[in-house]
């Protein structure tokens, strides 16, 4: 780390934040004096039911909150939050009704479109009243099999102002994979695509439509949405109809909102399936949106009329986040397909031709934009951009550098980090404090967010355990087909009793801020020493020779040894002297623990749809152990090449 922040916010930027303005209205109503962020941090974790309907009242939430903020306060799982309330999902994010830019796509080079807020509210209205008429009603599933695109935010929207639930996929998605999913949540209604573009291709994916439909039976209607064609044709689809034909058998008119509690079901999320079928975590839709506003609006100092952008498939929860700015009034910027296609630039060419304020992506994006010299700096204008996010993986430090140097000097650049199981952040950023290096700015508000030893006990400055020792609004209503909550408490509040245990291992800093190291599963363990797989990535992904990396633990004469494997620049093949340079480059910035015995050259790395490493699938491929689930990955082909390796055989 360095004794100086990479990026610090002006005194006008403070002055003029939300998250200012927040502080300064709890100070002045509730008497209390909070001078800065870290009072006001404190202040939400003391006073949990001052705080979460305070940020009820900033975001002015559509709805009736009630008079109880928080009941069962000593009960996690089991606090309840709002229990008067009642409030619609789709009415918060749908209260500006004119001629302003609500959605604006861009699929490849290929479609261009933009939809005005009236025009989204007009076609949410007409899907809404289609839906109603095919029997859908609150607690009822649609599923979406679908592009990043207009018509799978309408089919939200539309299905959570009935209060049915959501869950979502992308097409890329195999048969058995979208069937492990759905197949769980019998859905009544499936919204899919006739296909997409990726790196200049059309990719058809009726057949696979097909084939899902048949293993669905509880379907009473497939939406068909004309991507690839304007028309396509439906046949051997039985129940199927052309979107667009649904939409124009209805009339025009208000949209009619239920308003439910606020722990009825939203969303049901996916977990990767990387280690057996998919957990289906369901997210109700006040703590969903009462977290997300709270995200959008102080974290991210997201403004009515800002344009917001974040690379993501509906197969991974950053665009159910990514949505929810449409409750800050926000413009929602959609892309599909291929980021590097026709070639790396064109989130940045996106950037600058809609005047994007935040831009979203990947740790594993930037790192391939720096691997491949490109500087928008230097070839983009990136005027209004002022916020870069990046989550997925832990952003590196020098990652960091990298969007200095490279991308834009004076920019918000935020590691957030969170994930599916509580479709949030529990660290994020901050618009009115600054970049550290390699570090994740701030505990969100509201989160009680600590880091403990294998014993319970608080750490500050070492690696331990994310845990969250108090309740919080986005917590999981539960499982899906967990009647009792066996698996929900077993897989968040077994390790410690009443407290969640997340599964990620970081250190709090002295910026109060968080470094992550990787999955606590993950987490490397030779002579008994744990070291973060994020710890080695840094080093050998610094080097120009290798693009990627993958690391794990093989059990190995009754202790445990680091393997790593790399992909490296095209051309090139990995010789005793390039392993030497690695080893190299990691004893002398890390340990000696750290060094791989073995370093392996691979053509591929394995990866879930979402674009993440998969460690855990890797580590049982070379421990001649089943990966009980392939369809979760994007490319299920790269695990054959760490089978039967010669040079890790026993």
């Amino acid at each position: 780390m360095t004794d100086a922040p990479l990026w610090q916010p002006s005194a006008a930027r403070i002055e003029a934040a939300n998250l200012t303005a927040l502080r300064q209205r709890i100070a002045r109503e509730h008497g209390v004096d909070l001078p800065d962020y870290a009072a006001l941090y404190a202040w939400s974790l003391a006073e949990p039911a001052a705080f979460w309907r305070a940020v009820w009242d900033d975001a002015r939430l559509v709805g009736e909150p009630g008079g109880v903020v928080l009941a069962d306060a000593g009960r996690m799982p089991g606090a309840r939050w709002f229990p008067e309330a009642r409030l619609n999902f789709a009415e918060n994010l749908l209260r500006r009704n004119d001629d302003g830019d609500a959605l604006v796509f861009w699929g490849e080079d290929k479609v261009r479109r933009r939809l005005s807020w009236a025009e989204l509210q007009a076609q949410v209205a007409r899907l809404a009243r289609a839906l109603a008429a095919d029997g859908v009603q609150a607690g009822d599933r649609v599923c979406a099999f679908m592009p990043n695109m207009p018509e799978t935010v309408i089919g939200m929207l539309a299905t959570a102002s009935l209060g049915a639930i959501w869950s979502s996929c992308s097409p890329d998605f195999g048969v058995s994979g979208v069937l492990d999913r759905f197949g769980q949540i019998t859905p009544k209604v499936l919204l899919a695509c006739d296909g997409y573009h990726y790196n200049g291709k059309r990719i058809d994916v009726r057949g696979k439509l097909a084939e899902i439909r048949a293993g669905l039976p509880t379907l009473a209607r497939v939406l068909v949405v004309g991507y690839l064609d304007a028309a396509p044709v439906l046949d051997g689809l039985a129940d199927a109809v052309r979107f667009d034909d649904y939409l124009a058998a209805q009339p025009a008119g208000p949209i009619d909102y239920v308003r439910l509690p606020f722990d009825h079901p939203l969303y049901i999320m996916f977990s990767s399936g990387t280690t057996g079928v998919p957990k289906c975590i369901v997210h109700g839709v006040g703590g969903t949106l009462l977290q997300q506003v709270k995200e959008h609006r102080l974290h991210v100092d997201v403004k009515p009329g800002d344009r917001v952008f974040y690379f993501t498939t509906c197969g991974w929860m950053m665009w159910n986040w990514l949505v929810a700015a449409l409750a800050c009034e926000a413009t929602v910027l959609l892309y599909d397909g291929s980021p590097f296609y026709p070639d790396g630039r064109v989130l940045f060419d996106y950037a600058d031709a809609e005047d994007m304020d935040v831009l979203g992506t990947s740790a594993k994006y930037l790192d391939a934009c720096a691997k491949a010299g490109l500087a928008p700096a230097r070839t983009h204008r990136l005027a209004r951009l002022r916020a870069i996010l990046s989550t997925g993986s832990p952003l590196l430090p020098e990652s960091f550098d990298y969007v200095y140097r490279d991308v834009k000097a004076d920019v918000q650049l935020s590691s957030i980090s969170g994930g599916t199981d509580i479709l949030s952040c529990f660290a994020l950023g901050n618009p009115v404090l600054p970049v550290w290096r390699g570090e994740l700015q701030c505990r969100g508000l509201g989160l009680k967010v600590e880091v403990w030893d294998d014993a319970g006990r608080p750490l500050r400055g070492e690696k331990g355990e994310l845990v969250c020792t108090a309740p919080f609004p986005s917590m999981p209503l539960g499982f899906w087909n967990d009647p009792d909550g066996a698996r929900y408490r077993a897989a968040y509040f077994e390790r410690f009793p009443g407290v969640w245990c997340h599964g990620d291992y970081v250190e709090l800093t002295g910026h109060d801020g968080l470094v992550i190291y990787g999955r606590s599963d993950a987490v490397l363990n030779p002579g008994g020493v744990r070291i973060g797989t994020a710890e080695i990535y840094r080093q050998v992904e610094r080097l120009d020779e290798v693009v990627e990396s993958l690391v794990i633990g093989q059990e190995w004469a009754g202790d445990v040894r680091v393997v790593l494997f790399v992909r490296l620049r095209e051309g090139l093949v990995l010789d005793a002297a390039l392993v030497a340079k690695i080893q190299q480059q990691i004893r002398a910035n890390t340990t000696p623990r750290h060094v791989p015995a073995k370093v392996l050259q691979v053509a591929d790395i394995p990866r879930t749809k979402s674009g993440k490493i998969v460690e855990l699938a890797v580590r049982e491929v070379v421990h001649c152990r089943p990966v009980k689930n392939v369809e979760a990955l994007a490319n299920p082909e790269a695990l054959a090449l760490f089978r039967d390796r010669p040079e890790l055989a026993c």
